[in-house]
Parts: structure tokens; sequence; C-alpha cells
């Protein structure tokens, strides 16, 4: 099953938001650091109500520590962003491909960008909207793998 990846989130309530589409889904969620905010935020605690038993959570400390997880267990990073060469609805997900979201303020940083196997991107209509919220980045990329591989 698709994994979600938040690299270097800075706003604890769409983390939040985040670990409870994951709850809900059986997905799991990795943490990189650094993190705009601590694991204990009663923000982040908020967002995610009561369904933090159900996240299959991860945190490293830096990227460096998630990349040998990733090497261990092995498939895709398939980065999403506004910058990214193919609509997301275009691309071809398999069960072991690792989702990976940058901060809300700069999404991916360059060296993920280059690591990443394949860039996608969430279509929008008006070009004077920047993004959408990561939250909903999130479920919209996730929910499309889901989809596509039968879940």
């Amino acid at each position: 099953m698709p994994q979600v990846v938040l690299v270097n989130p800075l706003i604890p309530p769409n983390t939040g938001n985040i670990a409870r589409t994951c709850a809900a889904t059986s997905t799991e969620l990795h943490l990189v650091g650094p993190l705009g905010f601590e694991i204990s935020d009663r923000y982040l605690k908020r967002a995610g109500l009561d369904y933090w038993p159900y996240v299959k959570l991860h945190y490293y400390e830096s990227l460096e520590a998630f990349k040998l997880i990733h090497q261990a267990r092995g498939g895709r990073w398939l980065g999403f962003s506004v910058k990214g060469t193919c609509k997301h609805v275009d691309f071809q997900f398999q069960p072991d491909d690792w989702l990976l979201f940058g901060s809300e303020t700069t999404g991916l940083p360059p060296e993920v960008i280059s690591a990443c196997d394949a860039t996608l991107y969430i279509p929008m209509s008006e070009p004077n909207v920047r993004s959408l919220n990561l939250s909903v980045s999130v479920a919209v990329g996730l929910f499309e793998a889901r989809r596509q591989l039968g879940y």
C-alpha cells in the first residue's frame, strides 16, 4: 500500500488532519524533520482527534535517516509539487510507492525533488492560486493512488 511522507511539515493542524486521513485508510505516515512543531503539540493532537492510536506513525530526524528506511524497504519516491511533470491522474501508481509532500511554505526541497522517481502535480484551474492546502493535496494524491490500486 502506498505510504505518505511529509518532509519538513510546519503547521500542526495540517499534519493532524493528514494523520487522521492516514488512520482512516490504514496508511503509514512518515514525518521527516526538522518539523515546524513538536510531536506533542496540542493543535496537532486536536486535529488528529482520538484517532492517534490508529496512526502508523514514523518519525525521522533527518532526510538521511529516512533514506535508510526507504533503501531497506524499496519502492519509488513520488514527489508531489506544483512544479511536477506529470498530472497525478495520468500516473500509474504501484503498491510500494512513497508519496512525498513538502512543507506548506516551500514545498519539497530541491534535493528531494531530484531524488524522486517521478514528480506529480494536481491540476488547478485558477492560475492565481499558488497551491492547495497540504492536507487536501495529500488526500487527493492518496485517494487517487488507492483508487487505481483497488483499495
